[in-house]
């Protein structure tokens, strides 16, 4: 296991991090919006005398540890925040009305700038370079394509990440090869007819009876039009329909998404929906239309990079285990399709799951991140540099 060295004391360095992670859960922003987190991690990375490099992004950075002509690997987190009203009640809750980090986004930026300053100590003996992602708007699906767009990964032959799971006890790390998170969509779907008095139906055409009916129809998609071996969710979560008790509304809408692993499976999912939209609205004599709006695809682990964070795992004290693939999305997954590499879940031990406005993080967790990540990126670039 590579040794890194620290500074300062664990402790001195555990108590920087808690402080940092309570003054970025403070003032949380929401996506696109991250200009005082990203001005204050830019803040703490000079006082570091840690590289930033200049690139076209509105929020979020990264900055460069490293020198010389070795390999290039990168470490990502996450800084955004949610539309959530924090019910912590912490003496550091968000100070931001309707906005909290209800996703342990500050826990992934302060573990994660640790590990930044843990390599910095050790800089001269890095037989590359390391990359430290700080990612604006991963909540929204689509922060992951501005660092790519940005050039912010050119010559990265593979790229970490993580995400704290309130499930794991704190010291335990999980990860698994294959399928991760699932690939995210989100549809609407908008039913149309002819109003009319709730008395007289026949004089419209009822698209309340109508939407009901598709809502049940959709489910058919995971249950008999794809294969039962290919996990398939498909959920409606919004309903928007009428404005009184005795008037059949004009207009219904449907908010919803769906979730699958396999991109073959998700490329066909529109379609069915349309098939099945389309063909109960016209029964009723109604319009049925869809919008769909196309988010991360599924999270592939490489195997080679996914085992190897395992065993830097066991080299640093967790206790590790192998997950289950998870239904929820990350835009982590756009880095894979391009660059291999592993997403891992970082145990912070907690009652409330994510996106929850009790939602917090065990701060135990966050000195064996940072250290965690910095021995990985080590171990990464001795093991590609001795390729």
């Amino acid at each position: 296991m590579a040794d890194v060295s620290l500074n300062e004391t664990e402790a001195t360095l555990e108590q920087q991090l808690i402080e940092i992670r309570r003054e970025l859960h403070r003032e949380p922003e929401l996506s696109n919006e991250e200009f005082k987190t990203t001005a204050k991690l830019r803040e703490w990375l000079n006082t570091h005398d840690i590289r930033i490099l200049d690139l076209p992004l509105a929020t979020g950075l990264v900055a460069e540890i490293g020198s010389g002509a070795g390999p290039i690997i990168a470490i990502r987190s996450d800084i955004d925040a949610l539309p959530i009203e924090e019910q912590t009640h912490l003496p550091f809750a968000s100070i931001n009305p309707g906005v909290m980090h209800a996703c342990g986004h500050d826990f992934h930026a302060t573990a994660i700038l640790g590990a930044a300053f843990l390599l910095k100590s050790r800089e001269s003996k890095l037989p590359g370079k390391v990359r430290i992602l700080f990612q604006a708007a991963e909540e929204t699906g689509h922060g992951a394509k501005a660092i790519l767009a940005s050039s912010g990964l050119a010559d990265v032959s593979a790229i970490l990440g993580l995400h704290n799971n309130p499930d794991l006890p704190v010291g335990t790390f999980g990860t698994r090869t294959g399928p991760f998170t699932a690939g995210v969509d989100r549809f609407v779907i908008t039913v149309r007819g002819t109003g009319t008095h709730a008395a007289t139906p026949e004089r419209g055409e009822d698209t309340i009876v109508t939407t009901a009916q598709i809502i049940t129809a959709l489910q058919t998609i995971a249950s008999r039009l794809t294969p039962a071996t290919e996990p398939l969710v498909l959920s409606v979560t919004q309903i928007h329909g009428g404005n009184t008790w005795n008037v059949l509304p004009e207009l219904v809408k449907l908010e919803g998404t769906v979730r699958t692993y396999n991109e073959e499976v998700r490329q066909l999912i529109p379609d069915k929906i349309t098939q099945i939209i389309q063909g109960i609205a016209a029964a009723a004599g109604a319009i049925a239309e869809l919008q769909w709006y196309p988010g991360p695809p599924a999270t592939i682990n490489d195997a080679h990079w996914a085992n190897f964070s395992k065993e830097i795992a066991t080299q640093a004290g967790y206790q590790v285990v192998d997950l289950a693939p998870q239904m929820g999305g990350e835009d982590f997954a756009f880095y894979l399709q391009q660059i291999p590499g592993a997403f891992v879940n970082i145990g912070t031990g907690r009652p409330y799951s994510l996106h929850h406005p009790s939602f917090d993080i065990d701060e135990a967790a966050l000195l064996p991140a940072a250290r965690y990540f910095a021995l990985l990126a080590e171990a990464a670039l001795n093991k590609l540099d001795q390729a």
